[in-house]
Formats: structure tokens, C-alpha cells, sequence
């Protein structure tokens, strides 16, 4: 594996040497991502047994950003918004994206036994961890009240209605959440999946509310050679201007949707445009241009966008921003870890460099989309989890994406998780987030 992994050195250097300044910066950290993609994202649950997204580095930058949420102003007509509290920004609405994680005296709303719809690799509990501090927070926001997400209330909003998560694995991830707070009321049934369980969908018979998680982690159409254990033959062949027919099939008969994208596109890909190859992003042993993961994440966004503003869709989409990693002490491939027993303070953790790169263009192509959305009275909305998910470095499986992982003796060797969120954890306070937004948005 090794040898195959390791590029030739020379020809490498000589071909940064050739690039900008933002390819020398962020080569190295690529490589290493690709080996963590392979090394961490194994086959780990034989429910879903598809790589998830890489690590990134723990680079220091800026503090994350917030913008508007909506891009609907005529909201004052919604007979349902007594369900937050009085507005206070400075547009009439609270903004529920900033706030501060709360002690909270309740119990979560499920545990891994009584939810069996977790996977292994975000089953904490399961595998053994032994704090359970990180489960008594609750996110609040600052100037109002965030009501706890009301499982049998909003099943009776969802009667007869369609819900898909669109996305990677962090979109399973949080599927796996909404999944479990709503079956405390009903257990859902069941009624899809796909060959490699990618793509699943799910049915409340009661409500006749169907809830499905459609895999595509580049929401555009994209060849990906890559084996079960993420292990790549090839570069990714990406086509930056054909949106990826397994959402888009689908689009018109769906009410609500999240949409996410981020992590995959730092992997080596070849672009293509009208089916032609523009570059590439860090390929160093092809005759490519180098035009950086950031061109084409802009390019595709800008196009999903596009695809909402004209599809004349009369239900609510949301926009889900990138999620942050929380390694420190190192990184996955040194000893990094995320150990920390309880939310962090604001300014405690910033956001590393790539994510910085994905967060500055999802925010400013949103936007730019959300004025135009207006205008078409598209309800387009931003779910933006970056600020209240930097907090929580408390929440990620760490070494307990495994089944008992120091079995063997507190010096066995690890690879942590600090990507993705335990189940239950700081990702169900998303739910409480989208509730608000779809009773007063």
C-alpha cells in the first residue's frame, strides 16, 4: 500500500514549482488527506459500508462567519411562528446560529439502545466510551429561545410530505440523528436502499412522511475509482457543469431537502466541462492545470444553486454548511486526538485552512443565490452548523468509532475520528435548529 501511495518526490516538487503559491501551500496537506481517507475510512458497519469524508488539517485561521439564514422576507403570514420566542436581530428574527452551548438537567432523547438505526462508527456508546458529560448540553441562542425539537409535532407537519438528506457521509450522519429523535413517536420502516446502502429511504406509515438519504458526495456527476476501503486506482473524474442525476431525479418530488457538500472535493480529480478536461486539482504526474479543489467546489455550488433558483420549487431547501474536524496534539497520522470531555469556549478552536477555503465560498455563493432565490420566491435556506459545531470537540467518536478500542492495552495504536459525531450528541441539536426553521421560516 505504501509504495503505492507515495508519489515520486522529485517530479513532484518540480511540478508545484510550476503552480501558485496556493498549490505549494496546500499540496502536502492533500497528500495526507488522501492517505487518511484511505487509512481511517474503512469498512467499519455492515449497514453502511461506503467511505465516509477525509480529515483535514488543524491549520489555525479565522473564526467562522455568519450570514442570513433565509432568503424568504415574507414570513409574517406563517400562523405557526409562536413556536420560537419574541424575534431580536435586526431584521425581526432571531438568528439561531449564534449562541452558546448550555448545561441541560433532561436525558437525550434516545440512546443507542433504544435507537437501532446507528451505525457502528457513531455508536459511542456502543463501543465503549465511559464519559457521558458530553451529552448534557443544549445549544442556545442568544437573544431567544430555541424550543427542544418536538418529535410528534413535527410529524404532523410532515404528514404526506417527502424529506431528503443530500450529501456524504456527514448527511448520514445526521439522518442516523433526525431518524432516531422521530422514533420516539414511530419507528420508521424501512422501504429502500441501494445495492452498497448509500442511498436509503425510510417511511413513517402513520404520517405517510417518507425521509431518504441520497449519496453524492460532489452533487455532480463524478466517476470515482475507489474500492470499499477508499483505496483509489485512478484520479476522480469530476464534470463540473452536470449536476448528479441521483438528487436531481428526484428534486421535483421532494418537500424538504438538505443539501451539503465539502470534504470529497480536496481529492485528486480531473475536472471536465462540456466534456472536456479544463485541469485538474493536484495531479502532479498528469500534463494538467492546476486549478485547485476551490475552483470547481465554487463552480458546483454556483451550479446547484442555479439548478434551485430555476426549478420553480415550491418546498424548503436548505443549504447545510461544512462541519468542522477537531484534532489536537497532532494530526490523524501523529497522535492527533480529540479528547475533551465538554464544549469548548468561543475562540477556543478556529477553523482549519481547507474548511476556511469551503466555508468562505459556500457562504459567498449563498449569498449571491439568496437574493435571486427571493426574487423567484424560492424558499432557499442556510443551515449554517459551522459556528455551534466548532464548540463541541467533545462530541466526535475519537478512538470510539471502534468497538472496544483499547481492548488490547491503553498503548494500542488508534486512528481517531474527530470528523464526525456521536449518536446521540451534539448533532441532534441540528434538529432543533431545522424545526425552528420550518415552523417560522
Amino acid at each position: 500500500m505504501a509504495r503505492k501511495m507515495v508519489y515520486d518526490w522529485k517530479s513532484w516538487w518540480r511540478a508545484l514549482q510550476k503552480n501558485n503559491y496556493f498549490v505549494i501551500k496546500l499540496g502536502v496537506s492533500v497528500l495526507l488527506v488522501g492517505l487518511a481517507f484511505r487509512l481511517l475510512y474503512n469498512r467499519s458497519s455492515d449497514i453502511s459500508p461506503v467511505p465516509g469524508a477525509p480529515f483535514l488539517e488543524n491549520t489555525r485561521i479565522s473564526a467562522p462567519t455568519v450570514v442570513s439564514v433565509d432568503s424568504q422576507e415574507n414570513i409574517d403570514e406563517n400562523p405557526t411562528q409562536e413556536y420560537g420566542t419574541e424575534p431580536s436581530d435586526s431584521e425581526g428574527k432571531c438568528n439561531p446560529f449564534i449562541g452558546d452551548w448550555v448545561p441541560y438537567e433532561g436525558e437525550p432523547f434516545y440512546t443507542n439502545v433504544s435507537c437501532s438505526i446507528i451505525e457502528d462508527h457513531q455508536n459511542c456508546m456502543k463501543n465503549g466510551r465511559p464519559d457521558t458529560d458530553y451529552l448534557y448540553w443544549r445549544w442556545k441562542p442568544r437573544g431567544c429561545e430555541l424550543p427542544r425539537f418536538d418529535p410528534t409535532r413535527f410529524l404532523e407537519l410532515m404528514r404526506n410530505k417527502s424529506w431528503a438528506f443530500i450529501g456524504d457521509s456527514i448527511s448520514r450522519n445526521h439522518v442516523q440523528s433526525f431518524l432516531c429523535i422521530l422514533s420516539t413517536d414511530e419507528k420508521a420502516i424501512e422501504v429502500y436502499h441501494d445495492e452498497n446502502y448509500k442511498s436509503r429511504r425510510w417511511l413513517f406509515p402513520s404520517y405517510n412522511f417518507t425521509v431518504s438519504v441520497i449519496w453524492s458526495p460532489f452533487l455532480t456527476q463524478a466517476a470515482i475509482f475507489e474500492d470499499i476501503n477508499g483505496v483509489s486506482t485512478s484520479e476522480i473524474e469530476l464534470h463540473l457543469d452536470k449536476l448528479d442525476k441521483n438528487w436531481t431525479e428526484q428534486y421535483k418530488s421532494l418537500n424538504y431537502m438538505i443539501i451539503a457538500a465539502g470534504k470529497w472535493f480536496i481529492k485528486t480529480a480531473i475536472y471536465y466541462e462540456k466534456d472536456t478536461i479544463l485541469g485538474c486539482h493536484y495531479c502532479p504526474k498528469r500534463n494538467l492545470t492546476e486549478l485547485g479543489f476551490n475552483f470547481a467546489y465554487r463552480k458546483v455550488i454556483r451550479n446547484v444553486f442555479d439548478y434551485i433558483i430555476s426549478s420553480n420549487h415550491k418546498g424548503m431547501i436548505f443549504y447545510r454548511t461544512t462541519t468542522p474536524d477537531h484534532f489536537e496534539g497532532g494530526e490523524w497520522f501523529s497522535g492527533g486526538a480529540c479528547k475533551r470531555k465538554e464544549p469548548a469556549k468561543e475562540g477556543e478552536f478556529e477553523l482549519n485552512e481547507l474548511n476556511k477555503i469551503l466555508r468562505d465560498i459556500e457562504l459567498d455563493e449563498f449569498e449571491k443565490a439568496s437574493a435571486k432565490a427571493s426574487e423567484k420566491r424560492v424558499n432557499l435556506k442556510l443551515l449554517d452548523v459551522t459556528p455551534l459545531s466548532l464548540l463541541r470537540p467533545d462530541g466526535h467518536p475519537g478512538p470510539y468509532r471502534f468497538f472496544q478500542p483499547f481492548a488490547k492495552g491503553k498503548n494500542a495504536t488508534i486512528i481517531n475520528d474527530c470528523l464526525h459525531w456521536c449518536l446521540p450528541g451534539p448533532i441532534d441539536a441540528w434538529n432543533d435548529l431545522l424545526m425552528e426553521m420550518v415552523v417560522n421560516g
